[in-house]
C-alpha cells in the first residue's frame, strides 16, 4: 500500500429533494443522505465503510463515482476534481473508476449473454475490434475463476456467486485503478462469500487496485480492510486503521457496533458486556441538532445537543467526530 492519496473527499454532501404537487412541483424538504463528509483513500489500500442500513454508505460510493452528482463538496481523483467534469471528460475519467453492485441478480441484464455483458465497457469506450474484445472477455472470465466457454450463456444459468464473479470481470475490463464494492457479498451464501473475498484480494494484489469496500459485516471488513470508516445518519463519525479502530474504538456508536460482533472464544463472549442502543435511528429528513447520535448516546452531555462535533485527528491516522473524546 502506498502513502500517495488516490481519492480525496472534501465536505461531500448529497441531499435528495422531496417534492409535492402534480402539475407544479415544489420542494418541501430533503433527505440528507450524505452530509459534509471528508476522508482520503490511498493508492492500493482497501478502505472499509460500515454502518447501519440507510446511513448513506451506498450513496457515498455512488456520489464519489459521480453516478449521483453531489449537492456540494469536492471529490478529487489524482488531484482531478470529478465534480467539475462533464460529458466526454467525465466519461473518459470513468474508465479508471468502476463499481461492483450489491445484487448479482439485478445488476446483470438478463437479455444479454455473459460475453456481451463483460464486453459492454469495451464497446462503450471503443476499445479493440470484435475479435480482440472476445479474447479479452475470455481472458477476464479465466481471471475471475470461470470457464471461457461460458461466453455465450445468459445470467439465469449461473448461481449468485458466479454472477458476482461476472460483475467483477465486467468492472475490471477497462483496467481501472479504483473500485467501489457495494456490499458485494451480502447477497451470497457464507461459503461463497469467502471465495469472492479471496478473488477480490487476489485481483487487488495482481492488478494494483484500490477499493472502497462498503459492508455491514464488521468481521469481514476487519479481514479485508486496511482502514475502516464508520458512518451514522449521513456522517462519518470515526476512521482509523483496522487494528486501531477494532481494539480502541473511541466514538460511542463505534463501541456499540463492535460490541455486537461475535467473538469465537466462548469464555470471552460470556464475559464481555454488550452495548444496547435505545430508540431507533432518526429520520434523515429531519436529523437531530448537534451530534446526530446524541438521542441514542449513553454518554451525552449538553454540548452534544447544541453543537456539531468537529472532525479531528486525535491520534496518528485516527479521526473521530465526538465532543467527549
Amino acid at each position: 500500500m502506498s502513502n500517495n492519496t488516490l481519492i480525496r473527499v472534501e465536505n461531500l454532501t448529497k441531499h435528495f429533494p422531496i417534492t409535492r404537487g402534480i402539475v407544479i412541483q415544489r420542494q418541501v424538504g430533503a433527505v440528507q443522505a450524505v452530509d459534509k463528509i471528508s476522508f482520503t483513500i490511498r493508492e492500493g489500500e482497501t478502505l472499509g465503510l460500515v454502518g447501519e442500513s440507510g446511513c448513506g454508505k451506498t450513496t457515498t460510493g455512488r456520489t464519489i463515482l459521480q453516478l449521483y452528482r453531489p449537492t456540494s463538496g469536492k471529490v478529487y481523483f489524482h488531484d482531478i476534481d470529478l465534480t467539475e467534469l462533464k460529458g466526454e471528460s467525465l466519461r473518459h475519467a470513468r474508465r479508471d473508476m468502476q463499481m461492483v453492485f450489491q445484487d448479482p441478480f439485478a445488476s446483470l441484464n438478463p437479455r444479454m449473454t455473459v460475453g456481451n455483458i463483460i464486453a459492454e465497457p469495451l464497446e462503450v469506450h471503443s476499445i479493440g475490434n470484435s475479435r480482440e474484445r472476445r479474447e479479452r472477455v475470455q481472458e477476464l472470465l479465466e481471471r475471475v475463476g470461470m470457464s471461457p466457454y461460458y461466453i455465450n450463456r445468459y445470467p439465469h444459468e449461473f448461481s449468485g456467486g458466479q454472477r458476482q464473479r461476472i460483475g467483477v470481470a465486467r468492472s475490471i475490463a477497462l483496467q481501472p485503478e479504483f473500485l467501489v464494492l457495494d456490499e458485494p457479498i451480502s447477497a451470497l451464501d457464507i461459503s461463497i462469500q469467502a471465495q469472492v473475498v479471496n478473488l477480490l484480494e487476489s485481483l487487488q494484489d495482481s492488478l494494483g487496485l484500490t477499493y472502497l469496500f462498503i459492508a455491514h459485516d464488521l468481521s469481514m471488513v476487519r479481514h479485508i480492510s486496511d482502514r475502516t470508516a464508520v458512518m451514522y445518519l449521513g456522517k462519518v463519525v470515526e476512521l482509523g486503521t483496522r487494528d486501531e479502530l477494532y481494539s480502541h474504538p473511541l466514538h460511542p456508536y463505534t463501541q456499540a457496533l463492535l460490541s455486537a460482533v461475535p467473538i469465537p472464544d466462548p469464555i470471552k463472549e460470556r464475559k464481555r458486556q454488550r452495548i444496547i442502543l435505545e430508540g431507533s435511528v432518526p429520520s434523515p429528513v429531519n436529523p437531530p441538532s448537534g451530534c446526530r447520535f446524541h438521542p441514542r448516546c449513553s454518554k451525552v452531555v449538553d454540548i452534544c445537543k447544541q453543537e456539531e462535533p468537529e472532525w479531528r485527528e486525535v491520534a496518528p491516522d485516527h479521526w473521530v467526530a465526538c465532543h467527549i473524546v
